[in-house]
């Protein structure tokens, strides 16, 4: 966490780290959120599948090979060792994406499957709860600061007054990442129910 003055009368001082915090709670979210697949095919879905590989140590796929997506419905794995191919096609069965990986030759295809009507609103509920999520990480960011300000009113750093000031700056900045996550989720719902 970035580090906190809390002094009378200083709010821009107590202001940059509470955005800075939100701000990594809200990348995030939204790194959460691309991997939850849309209609078209993108590596961001499969590039923090975790692999099994070299004697039990857990690799990010993306870490162990060269990813991509040649067309909407395809994406391509291509180890860059060959040794690690059959790990790699299990822990993408194992993902909970529901993927078919299939090994041809020194490359893994990942055919994604048409999305059903079914699926889409799985997905949805699957975008909620990260809605959801995001939110409670974005009031849990705000619960810490709120315990600094306490902390500093207890201490007798900052008067009544600026503890009723900075809680209110707390909650318009909080109020504004909320908002920004739920946009943020709407606008992948629409997208999950356009195609």
């Amino acid at each position: 966490m970035t580090p906190i003055i809390i002094e009378e009368g200083n709010i821009k001082a107590f202001e940059k780290p509470v955005i800075a915090e939100m701000d990594k709670g809200f990348a995030h979210f939204e790194k959460d959120l691309t991997s939850v697949r849309t209609g078209k095919a993108h590596i961001g879905m499969i590039e923090d599948v975790k692999v099994e590989c070299y004697g039990g140590s857990l690799m990010n796929l993306r870490d162990i090979a060269s990813l991509a997506a040649p067309d909407v419905n395809m994406l391509t794995v291509q180890p860059w060792d060959k040794g690690v191919m059959a790990d790699i096609e299990k822990a993408i069965k194992a993902s909970h994406l529901g993927l078919s990986p299939v090994i041809d030759g020194d490359i893994i295809r990942v055919e994604l499957p048409r999305m059903t009507t079914g699926r889409r609103e799985e997905l949805v509920k699957l975008v909620g709860k990260k809605i959801e999520d995001g939110k409670i990480n974005v009031r849990n960011i705000r619960k810490d600061f709120v315990n600094m300000i306490k902390d500093a009113q207890k201490g007798k750093k900052i008067s009544e007054d600026f503890d009723k000031r900075l809680n209110k700056t707390l909650q318009d900045i909080t109020d504004k990442y909320v908002e920004k996550v739920d946009a943020t989720g709407e606008k992948k719902k629409n997208e999950l129910k356009a195609f």
